[in-house]
């Protein structure tokens, strides 16, 4: 019974090891950026490329990523009409929702029909 505990423990700690280099958490079952806020996918991009510019923009930030950032696993930088770089997990493009004003607010989720709490 004592290596079933160790294995878990291995699982965990193996796991935490390879998010702690993410550029977003897992809380709750849902991803966070490092502030604790909830991300979220919009219906409207495509694989690897966002459609919200402008005032969508303004109203849904995407999660910056600096222009050196390096994919790795789930986790690619994508460049954005505006040239600036952004995270996608599995190719979703992530936001946070600007009247999310607290960790573990959810405002955003299935807000239009196309918001969408980010899940690993």
């Amino acid at each position: 019974m004592n290596l079933k505990y160790l294995l878990a423990a291995t699982a965990l700690t193996f796991s935490g090891a390879l998010l702690a280099d993410a550029p977003a958490a897992i809380k709750d079952g849902m991803l966070v950026d490092d502030s604790g806020m909830t991300l979220y996918t919009y219906d409207k991009d495509s694989h690897g490329k966002s459609v919200c510019v402008d005032k969508c923009a303004e109203n849904w930030p995407p999660l910056q990523a600096d222009m050196e950032a390096e994919a790795g696993g789930d986790w690619t930088a994508i460049e954005r009409s505006d040239e600036t770089m952004q995270w996608a997990y599995k190719g979703r493009p992530l936001y946070t929702f600007m009247q999310d004003n607290a960790p573990g607010d959810m405002n955003g989720e299935g807000k239009g029909g196309v918001w969408h709490m980010a899940k690993p």
